[in-house]
């Protein structure tokens, strides 16, 4: 797998091990990047090499510092433009602001929108995201935008462990909205699904009302897009366990993990493993940690091939081929 000598990769501050290993993958390196910070927090970045008629791939997530790495991109991009790039493809593993995708409340912005705007302003053509919180934010681009998913990925994952009794599990989806998800691990584990009928109260925590779909007697794997403070995650698991699941596992592309997640899930312990992606690095105290069980399942193979399929004009659904078990 090799790619034409004038694709060049690159990683910005969120994601570099994650890059290293899709440049690794490809059999290339990553290109050199000037990183700075000045006294004031303004941010610089550029690249080091020229970029004059190049394609180039951006690999950066705007995780936390959310505003920091969507500025290292913006900047970044502003200074490939001015340096008379070709193409620029920006790959955002987990899209920060993305929950921010409409007006829930009156005189609320619609946050996700305003990003799609800057980056398009800034000049990228392609912006490539995974499992975005709304399918519908692609329209908030008006440059290509293709919003892939580790759901396959995931559910190829689960289908191999052989820790997991197949013949006895139940898909779980923590609320309707994610019912798609849910669905199409449930189909390739031949598995029943459970919806669980999630409501916020006035204090906008998390309700579980009612559990549809039989889990008694079962293992339970909870799919979902992220988990952020754990809080719906430690309610969903609190509710099967209470229904009569055997266990509880839960599978997802962004683990965010914000405070207090780690307290909430080491305190709870109704999880009994965890499923994760890369799109976004661990806080370290999830690294090896025996009190919350993570299995981190990269995302390099799939942006690798992402990559070759754009650098090759080639359709970039065959990322997914891999994982057809």
């Amino acid at each position: 797998m090799k790619l034409t000598d004038d694709a060049v990769i690159y990683a910005l501050s969120a994601n570099p091990d994650l890059a290293k290993s899709v440049a690794d993958y490809l059999g290339t390196k990553l290109g050199s990047v000037y990183l700075a910070r000045f006294p004031s927090k303004e941010v610089l970045a550029s690249p080091l090499e020229t970029v004059r008629g190049k394609q180039v791939f951006i690999i950066q997530s705007t995780c936390p510092p959310v505003n920091d790495n969507l500025m290292e991109i913006l900047i970044f991009v502003d200074a490939l433009r001015r340096a008379s790039v070709r193409e620029i493809n920006v790959i955002i593993p987990y899209f920060g602001y993305a929950r921010q995708d409409r007006k829930s409340k009156p005189r609320e912005p619609i946050t996700a929108k305003l990003v799609a705007d800057l980056l398009v302003t800034a000049g990228v053509d392609h912006v490539l995201t995974f499992d975005l919180h709304a399918s519908q934010e692609q329209g908030f681009f008006a440059c290509l935008e293709d919003d892939m998913s580790a759901i396959p990925l995931l559910g190829h994952v689960l289908y191999n462990d052989p820790e997991i009794d197949k013949a006895n599990t139940v898909v779980v989806s923590p609320d309707h909205g994610g019912v798609n998800r849910a669905r199409k691990v449930a189909e390739k584990l031949n598995a029943p699904l459970a919806i669980i009928d999630k409501r916020r109260n006035n204090k906008y925590q998390p309700e579980v009302m009612n559990i549809i779909g039989e889990v008694s007697g079962k293992n339970a794997i909870i799919i979902d897009d992220m988990i952020d403070t754990a809080g719906s995650a430690v309610a969903a698991a609190n509710a099967l366990k209470n229904a009569g699941a055997l266990s509880v596992r839960m599978a997802v592309t962004h683990p965010v993990l914000s405070d207090p997640a780690y307290e909430r899930l080491s305190a709870a312990k109704v999880i009994d493993k965890f499923y994760v992606t890369d799109s976004i690095p661990l806080d370290h105290r999830f690294i090896n940690s025996k009190e919350v069980p993570i299995q981190v399942v990269s995302l390099a193979p799939m942006i690798g091939d992402m990559i070759y399929a754009i650098n090759h004009n080639e359709s970039i659904s065959k990322a997914y081929e891999q994982y057809k078990d």
